[in-house]
């Protein structure tokens, strides 16, 4: 009984350093892993990228595999561990970064059996989002919770003014159809509105253009009116991201809740006076 406990005290012991290492930093060998892990989540984007580029694929394809099966395998050993180490499994396969650190892996065993899968290698690319985790970032999210906040509650009015934008272009579209006359660029409605888009949105790629002199001004007239709606949702955004943050201001000293209405005197949650 003893060597039995003596055995299982190891192994938690075991688990509870690799825990220590692989999910905090407060260590020599936590910094020395999230450095490593950096490392090659920045050498693996560089070979995704250069494995784009014919001729360094042409040369150097044979190291890049050798280089994609070495970091494929850090990174299995690595999401394993995590899965062992960790005591709730289920938040972290289920959750985001874990399923990120699974995508990540998974095209290229996928490869190995279906060679029609090496075109969502690509997938390895997702990797680059474990950064936020390794250099700590996650505390930062709380702003970008703020920011979705606000394009939630102004989803409609932008809902608004993406179908009035679409209407728009829709007759803009069509009266340059009718404009130009079927001219290079303007030989159907679609793409006439793909120009009207373009215009409107201030993109301005260059390959359809009018030639009529009305086609000319009514261009010019589009590109004035694309500066004017493209204000229209900053602005719409704008005013939300004030609202909340006059919102945010009413904290309950009690509870600290911070979901209280502009004209609440009490909180919703105990009863504290917030006025």
């Amino acid at each position: 009984m003893d060597k039995e406990h003596n055995f299982i005290s190891e192994n938690k012991r075991w688990k509870r350093k690799v825990f220590r290492i692989i999910f905090k930093s407060d260590t020599r060998l936590g910094k020395l892993f999230d450095l490593t892990l950096l490392t090659l989540i920045l050498l693996s984007t560089f070979i995704v990228m250069m494995e784009s580029v014919k001729i360094y694929d042409a040369k150097l394809h044979r190291l890049f595999v050798i280089l994609e099966i070495i970091i494929t395998a850090f990174f299995t050993v690595e999401y394993v561990l995590r899965i062992i180490t960790i005591r709730n499994r289920r938040a972290y396969i289920f959750s985001f970064f874990g399923i990120i650190d699974f995508l990540a892996i998974l095209p290229f065993y996928l490869s190995l059996f279906f060679p029609i899968t090496k075109y969502f290698l690509i997938i390895r690319m997702l990797r680059m989002l474990r950064i936020f985790r390794i250099l700590n970032l996650l505390d930062f999210m709380h702003d970008g919770t703020f920011i979705v906040r606000a394009l939630k509650n102004s989803s409609r009015k932008i809902y608004i003014f993406l179908l009035f934008l679409v209407i728009f272009s829709v007759i803009v579209g069509s009266l340059m159809f009718m404009v130009e006359g079927h001219r290079p660029g303007f030989e159907s409605i679609p793409q006439s509105i793909y120009w009207a888009v373009v215009t409107v949105t201030t993109v301005g790629y260059g390959d359809v253009s009018p030639a009529t002199p009305l086609g000319k001004f009514l261009s010019v007239l589009l590109m004035l009116a694309g500066y004017s709606i493209i204000a229209v949702p900053t602005g719409i955004v704008t005013a939300e991201m004030r609202n909340k943050r006059q919102n945010l201001e009413k904290v309950c000293n009690r509870c600290g809740n911070e979901d209280i209405d502009d004209d609440a005197r009490y909180c919703k949650i105990c009863g504290e006076k917030v006025v």
